[in-house]
């Protein structure tokens, strides 16, 4: 379906672009129709530190798996919940 969009205005900041799709919907300002997809190769994703209290028992028992598996223990815990947000 094709149709004319509306324009979009300038926005001066990410704050404030961010703020403008928060309130609109895209699919009147923008024509899907013609999207391309695009591959963004080197884009990597945002990350941020946390603090995680676990058990000493826990985080030996996860030490020892990810030991043999040969990974650092961090990466098996991001793993391991990656792919229970997925599933669950």
């Amino acid at each position: 379906m094709s149709k004319t969009a509306k324009s979009i205005p300038k926005l001066r900041t990410e704050a404030e672009e961010r703020r403008f799709w928060e309130a609109h919907d895209s699919s009147d300002l923008v024509d899907w129709s013609k999207a391309e997809r695009v591959r963004l190769p080197n884009l990597k994703p945002s990350t941020t530190s946390i603090s995680l209290r676990l058990p000493v028992t826990l985080l030996d028992q996860i030490k020892v798996a990810a030991n043999k598996r040969d990974v650092p223990y961090q990466s098996l815990i991001k793993t391991w919940l990656a792919e229970k947000t997925v599933k669950g």
